[in-house]
């Protein structure tokens, strides 16, 4: 797979990455199906051998749990990864979420110094502020941040779910690599927020992540039975009542595209988030998923089944709330 630059300030990954949160348990509990933690690790490897070396994170996964399995998967070639991890999300010297956002300068230098020994390394290639803390000005945020930079612990910085008005001004204070947001043909708000186009006119780079809708978009979920008992998706209203149902005629007829063109359902719809210029990060821990996932970055679409992919789920389509309503919050828009 080729590598691909990801903003302006000389960081290249590979052209789709892979999200490890669902590689490890989540405050206790799994986050989507219960991973084999061999398994995970054969995935990581794989992702190696087929040209991918962007891998995601974050200190909250788990909390620390994932980014110390990170670790241990690339133990002996950090240098042939790109590793991106984020904070934020207020963690206690106990390891437990605090369910509040900390963004202070203070909490900043603490939150990186706790990521660089989870990580065992001494340098983190893409730190993301993973929410905006409504308390602090971005501008203080970004400042220590940028203080990790020069102190040669950070290589690049990056900001997750934040506003066109967040993004100027945190870029104004030191350049930014690169915004993650959610995005897929499930969820566009970043276009017609604007946010897209801004990032692109500053010469930053987006990441989709949940580039498949959290699973939707691979065809695999036929109703609420396909979604196992605490699957934490059950509280999200997009997998609820009317919702799913819609959700599911509307990736029925993505799938009947996807027979055509002799792909699967998940292809097609990342092929269509690439299409766009944007590094996804579909997540996985299994290799059967990955091979396929980054095959995609080898399929090209028309434009005419690009206008018929955004043709069944025009910008604008309600396909429900991606988060409950406490997710909802914490994005600033």
């Amino acid at each position: 797979m080729k590598k691909v630059k990801l903003g302006s300030q000389g960081l290249e990954v590979s052209q789709v990455g892979l999200g490890c949160m669902g590689m490890t348990k989540f405050a206790g509990h799994d986050v989507y199906k219960t991973a084999d933690e061999k398994e995970a690790l054969l995935t990581i490897e794989r992702s190696l051998e087929l040209g991918g070396n962007f891998l995601d994170t974050a200190d909250q996964y788990g909390p620390w749990e994932n980014e110390r399995f990170i670790a241990k998967a690339i133990h002996g070639k950090r240098d042939k990864y790109i590793i991106a991890t984020k904070f934020g999300h207020e963690i206690d010297d106990n390891g437990e979420l605090t369910w509040g956002i900390n963004a202070t300068p203070q909490y900043v230098k603490k939150a990186a110094e706790r990521s660089l020994r989870n990580l065992k390394t001494d340098c983190i290639d893409l730190y993301y502020l993973h929410r905006l803390d409504p308390n602090v000005p971005i501008e203080e945020t970004i400042g220590a941040m940028a203080d990790l930079v020069q102190e040669g612990k950070v290589k690049y910085l990056g900001l997750s779910e934040v506003s066109v008005s967040t993004i100027k001004k945190a870029h104004a204070v030191h350049p930014i690599s690169a915004l993650q947001s959610e995005f897929s043909l499930f969820e566009r708000s970043v276009e017609n927020t604007g946010i897209l186009k801004a990032v692109n006119d500053m010469g930053i780079g987006f990441v989709s992540y949940s580039p498949l809708g959290r699973g939707f978009l691979t065809g695999d979920i036929k109703s609420a039975e396909d979604l196992s008992e605490g699957d934490w998706r059950l509280n999200i209203p997009r997998f609820q009542g009317e919702y799913l149902q819609k959700n599911i005629e509307l990736v029925n007829e993505i799938g009947r595209l996807a027979s055509k063109k002799e792909v699967t359902t998940a292809q097609i719809a990342l092929a269509w988030v690439i299409s766009k210029g944007i590094i996804p990060i579909p997540g996985t821990s299994k290799r059967t998923n990955l091979e396929k996932n980054y095959a995609s970055a080898d399929i090209q679409l028309s434009d005419s089944e690009i206008k018929r992919l955004e043709e069944i789920i025009p910008p604008g389509t309600d396909t429900g709330a991606r988060y409950d309503e406490h997710g909802m919050e914490s994005i600033d828009q």
